[in-house]
């Protein structure tokens, strides 16, 4: 993706100019609207035995959103990582084809949750293409870092608002405004990124300081323990008041890892561990829904279909399917995906694993590794420290929530309820994921730019060759 050029104001191969590559971001999204549009046909043809009457608007809809996404980036962010859009469209692409499958398992009964989601992703492109517009550097986020924190506070609150928050599955995590539900938590992820990447670039030499040394590892001193407190009982908050164990642990679990980025020091994973496992512990003994889902993910088949209280049919059946759709899949049309709850949702893996097979849910993952990867990518060759954080804090927010979700559909871990980014049906998920890739965009193309030119003498050049030896 780079080539060593020698520089303006450099000598030999001492300048290393990252090259613009968005031909090869053109020619991937060819690639990737291929996996979206071939899924929508695959689904059409294996469910009714032809292609979706809607074939062509389909198509050419889609295709025209990723192409607009496409030119965005080569007028505003033309040295920006070239492969993260593509693993997004591609992404986004075969969640509409599942979510459209199970659209047509349930008949007229079922709204039409994919074209739902079609207009949901509409308006996180446009989203996507305003923050890459407005925002011509991420350094200007700094501003912003404690009022990113107040409001990420302010919508965490809102769904206890009596008559604004709404209980959805047994969770108190969204809100809503007429005929339509918006899940805050979703932005206030974002907000929280921001907000820790500003506040550890200003405090981060204080935390890495070390304190009492026990068993070779330095744990930090007693009193710049706050922070990680602080950030332990808001996640404690989420789970005690919004019933909300996914989002609860995704914020913890993603100061921790920017916290230890940031310092360097694994004492911090010491404490963060162990409050965890407090916490946890804690979590399991007070409170009943806790208890299930820990109960039911112990042993699953015990809370098979029982009579009354907890039940476990929506793992059990993921868990059915995915044994059925062994290694190549049944096929689109050839499972029975409907017999998971909420399969469009929670549990959109447990469906592409029936249909698609281990090998499907392999190459999804692949996907989010490589997300995850572009975003590290980006952080370790930006040039300020903000940028290496919110780069991180980014690329940590769709680790953990993949590892998260993925994980208790595949009883690794017990069920937490997030969605899975860019499948799962969700408009506030989808639009808040557009942004982050949009930031992270934004990050590599400041990140990969070419230094300017500043040298005006001998002298110049050289402090400019300093540099670049530097970076």
């Amino acid at each position: 993706m780079s080539t060593p050029t020698a520089s303006p104001g450099t000598s030999g191969l001492m300048g290393f100019v990252h090259r613009r590559r968005r031909g090869a971001e053109l020619f991937l999204l060819v690639l990737a609207l291929a996996v979206g549009v071939g899924a929508y046909a695959a689904v059409g043809i294996g469910v009714k035995g032809e292609v979706p009457a809607d074939m062509v608007g389909y198509s050419s809809w889609l295709a025209a959103l990723t192409i607009a996404a496409h030119l965005v980036i080569r007028f505003v962010a033309p040295y920006a990582d070239p492969v993260l859009l593509p693993v997004v469209a591609a992404l986004n692409g075969l969640g509409l084809a599942v979510i459209h499958r199970l659209d047509l398992a349930a008949g007229s009964a079922s709204k039409d949750v994919a074209r739902a989601q079609l207009t949901w992703m509409t308006l996180g492109v446009i989203l996507f293409a305003v923050t890459l517009i407005v925002l011509r550097d991420h350094r200007r986020l700094t501003r912003f870092t404690y009022t990113s924190g107040l409001a990420a506070i302010v919508l965490l609150l809102l769904p206890m608002v009596p008559g604004l928050g709404k209980t959805i599955n047994g969770a108190k995590i969204w809100i809503g405004v007429g005929p339509f539900s918006f899940q805050p938590g979703e932005i206030a992820k974002l907000l929280l990124v921001i907000t820790f990447a500003g506040y550890l670039v200003l405090h981060r030499d204080a935390l890495a300081l070390a304190g009492r040394r026990v068993l070779f590892v330095d744990l930090p001193r007693g009193r710049d323990l706050g922070p990680i407190l602080v950030m332990w009982l808001i996640s404690l908050g989420v789970l005690v008041f919004q019933r909300d164990l996914g989002s609860s642990l995704l914020f913890f679990g993603l100061f921790l890892v920017m916290l230890y980025v940031s310092t360097e020091r694994p004492g911090w994973l010491v404490v963060g561990g162990m409050l965890f496992t407090l916490g946890a512990a804690g979590g399991y003994y007070a409170f009943s829904h806790v208890q299930q889902r820990f109960d039911i993910w112990l042993s699953p088949f015990s809370y098979y279909r029982p009579e009354s209280g907890p039940t476990s049919d929506q793992l059990v059946e993921s868990m059915f399917g995915m044994a059925w759709g062994g290694l190549l899949g049944r096929g689109f049309g050839e499972g029975s995906p409907w017999r998971i709850s909420f399969a469009n949702s929670d549990f959109i893996m447990g469906a592409i694993g029936e249909e698609l097979g281990l090998t499907g849910v392999l190459a999804v993952l692949v996907m989010y590794g490589l997300i995850v990867e572009r975003g590290l990518r980006a952080a370790l060759i930006s040039r300020d420290g903000f940028g290496k954080l919110l780069a991180t804090g980014l690329a940590a927010v769709f680790a953990l929530q993949v590892f998260v979700v993925i994980g208790g559909v595949t009883r690794l871990i017990p069920l937490t309820g997030l969605t899975t980014p860019f499948l799962s049906a969700g408009g506030s998920s989808l639009i808040a994921n557009w942004v982050i890739i949009a930031l992270l965009l934004r990050v590599s193309d400041l990140a990969r730019r070419p230094l300017p030119d500043l040298s005006t003498d001998d002298e110049s050049a050289d402090d400019e060759s300093t540099q670049v030896i530097r970076l």
